[in-house]
């Protein structure tokens, strides 16, 4: 083990550690944040109200991931780029939209604005999906992929431990693409490692039966850095091997894959009943495998299952495939296609 491990490794168990006390230290002195009213509970699954404290310790350990890396890991790749300030700036403006969502209600099209707003800030500092030979499709793609998994992650967030679960696999996933690019000096893989030890510790409060949620604090911080993520190590991967436009979009589509079918399951049934899809309810894919007769925790297993799956296929298709032909593509979109079905079917028949 090398001196940069070894410091990873220790930062990693720091930022543990401080997550587990933060959150313990909140859940006891603040109890109100993102409680708005009692009449909240009749659209959340679970039927008591509980703090959402999450997103504050996600973000301060952001914070100090930015700080500690220069403090800290003095080596070659330390300096912070414009590219990473876009990042830190858009990633500050989703907590900051959540932070007030969750005290006040933000209005819808605010929220939306604010969203679309974190999407341009990346896009001027550069980090952008690059895809199309036209800049305006790649900009346009790029706002719809960030918007798009902020509110596909807020929306996840419905069930004790399911965001918190997706989000560990899908870090961890983007760390060993990392690691496989030789990237292990960048604060971008502090700020990763940062990321997987505050979900952790957050996780031992958020597994059922939870004693507190991440809130829009937690899911509109994650939405934003996780889309930045993805852009830069999903859609336009350091690969010296072929790399179709159609591999381009399944490994992210495989990679945040329970997100994109839960979000997509619930809007269709809801448009399709007319009623608004930005209305919470008891209706995502995840509720259903409860109604099928799964424990909550043994949701979380299997949505935990799904993603894992999925996102070692989007690995694969990366790290191993030199040559993507037309077979890989039928593959990979078939394996897509089969758990959408699947999961959709589930929540059709289960109207009740």
């Amino acid at each position: 083990m090398n001196l940069v491990s070894g410091k990873h490794i220790l930062f990693f168990l720091g930022a543990l550690l401080f997550s587990l006390l933060v959150n313990s230290i909140m859940l006891r002195f603040v109890k109100t944040l993102g409680i708005r009213n009692e009449g909240e509970a009749t659209i959340r699954w679970s039927s008591e109200v509980k703090p959402a404290l999450g997103g504050l310790t996600f973000y301060i350990i952001f914070l100090l991931s930015v700080i500690f890396h220069s403090f800290i890991f003095s080596y070659e790749g330390s300096t912070i780029d414009f590219k990473f300030i876009g990042i830190v700036l858009a990633t500050s403006l989703g907590f900051l939209m959540g932070l007030s969502d969750d005290a006040y209600n933000t209005r819808p099209v605010l929220k939306f604005l604010t969203q679309v707003l974190c999407g341009v800030i990346l896009i001027y500092s550069g980090t952008y999906i690059t895809i199309f030979e036209s800049d305006l499709l790649n900009y346009s793609l790029t706002i719809l992929w960030v918007v798009g998994l902020m509110n596909s992650i807020n929306m996840l967030d419905n069930m004790d431990g399911i965001t918190t679960i997706v989000s560990l696999v899908m870090s961890f996933s983007i760390l060993v693409l990392m690691l496989m690019n030789n990237d292990t000096v960048s604060i971008g893989t502090t700020i990763v490692v940062g990321l997987l030890a505050s979900l952790l510790g957050f996780l031992c409060f958020n597994w059922s039966p939870a004693k507190m949620y991440m809130g829009d604090t937690g899911s509109q911080y994650l939405g934003v850095l996780l889309a930045a993520l993805s852009i830069t190590y999903l859609w336009n991967p350091v690969t010296t091997s072929e790399f179709a436009i159609s591999r381009q979009l399944l490994v992210p589509l495989l990679c945040f894959i329970v997100p994109i079918v839960d979000t997509t399951t619930v809007t269709i049934k809801r448009l399709s009943k007319g009623d608004s899809p930005f209305i919470g309810g008891k209706d995502h894919t995840t509720h259903h495998l409860v109604y099928l007769g799964f424990s909550e925790k043994q949701v979380g297993v299997i949505i935990a299952l799904i993603s894992i799956i999925s996102s070692s296929i989007a690995i694969y298709a990366i790290a191993s495939i030199k040559v993507w032909s037309h077979s890989y593509t039928a593959l990979f979109s078939a394996y897509f296609l089969i758990v959408f079905v699947v999961l959709f079917l589930i929540a059709k028949k289960n109207v009740k």
